[in-house]
């Protein structure tokens, strides 16, 4: 492999672990309860709706034009909406507290209303998992792109996409720990989400050793937007109102979007001028 292939993988890999740091906060606390998780998915739908608002359609916007950006942006949209009608769905059901629910079902319906809340909140985690690793995949394409400019720029980069995925790691890992009660398991998918970057930039270096269109780049990256803005606005949102209520779940969102906003910015400043 190339040296500066290698160069790439090993500096994106130091924005890929930081979501492993992420979910070693969520495995080394307790169990949060519903409304905790409720507002904490508001906070994840906060930052993926900055994501793919602020950065990725508002590149493809600028890069593309108005028309052909939305017309790469809601081309995931339809995408996703099409995957999302073969994603089995468990019933929602609102967060009763636990005496209440011991009177109504009595102790054996009460265990099959807890099974049905940790499925649908691990689904919920595995649709996260799936949209911040499409979103860390072009931030391993970034690093490496960086770094064929300098090891420095490349490096600045990556611990810059480092920080802002620390919270992405949480996002992932909250659910899943939420729903399975397993360690392993929260730390493993959020961890996978993470292998997206040095992933990217394997990929995009076999696929385009000489040059990479800035065009389609940017076209696929406004699809990846729309992915992730339905799949926030149809799974992760949902979850927060059942289990935090409407009104702490808009705020928790709003702080989710100032959050990753800062990051991004911050991330920008790391950036070269001509990148």
């Amino acid at each position: 492999m190339d040296s500066q292939v290698l160069l790439g993988v090993a500096l994106s890999s130091i924005g890929g672990f930081s979501t492993s740091i992420g979910a070693l906060f969520v495995i080394m606390s307790q169990a949060p309860s519903l409304k905790v998780l409720g507002l904490l998915q508001g906070f994840a739908a906060g930052l993926m709706l900055s994501i793919s608002f602020f950065d990725l359609a508002h590149n493809a916007l600028n890069t593309l034009g108005f028309l052909r950006g939305n017309l790469w942006f809601f081309a995931g949209v339809i995408f996703f909406a099409v995957v999302a009608k073969f994603i089995p769905e468990p019933t929602v059901t609102p967060p009763t507290s636990d005496d209440k629910i011991t009177k109504k079902v009595g102790k054996e319906g009460k265990k099959d209303i807890m099974k049905k809340r940790r499925r649908q909140v691990l689904l919920s985690g595995v649709i996260t998992a799936i949209g911040i690793s499409l979103h860390n995949f072009p931030e391993g394409m970034a690093v490496y792109l960086g770094s064929m400019k300098g090891i420095r720029v490349g490096l600045n980069l990556a611990l810059a996409i480092a920080l802002h995925n620390i919270p992405e790691g949480v996002a992932v890992a909250l659910p899943v720990y939420f729903a399975t009660q397993s360690k392993w398991e929260a730390f493993k998918l959020a961890s996978l989400s993470g292998f997206a970057e040095p992933l990217g930039v394997i990929i995009v270096a076999c696929l385009f050793p000489t040059s990479l269109n800035p065009e389609i780049l940017e076209g696929i990256l406004g699809s990846v937007g729309g992915v992730m803005a339905f799949l926030t606005l149809h799974e992760m949102l949902p979850l927060a109102f059942e289990y935090a209520g409407q009104k702490q779940s808009v705020k928790a969102v709003f702080c989710g979007m100032a959050f990753m906003s800062a990051s991004l910015y911050f991330l920008r400043m790391s950036l070269p001028e001509d990148m």
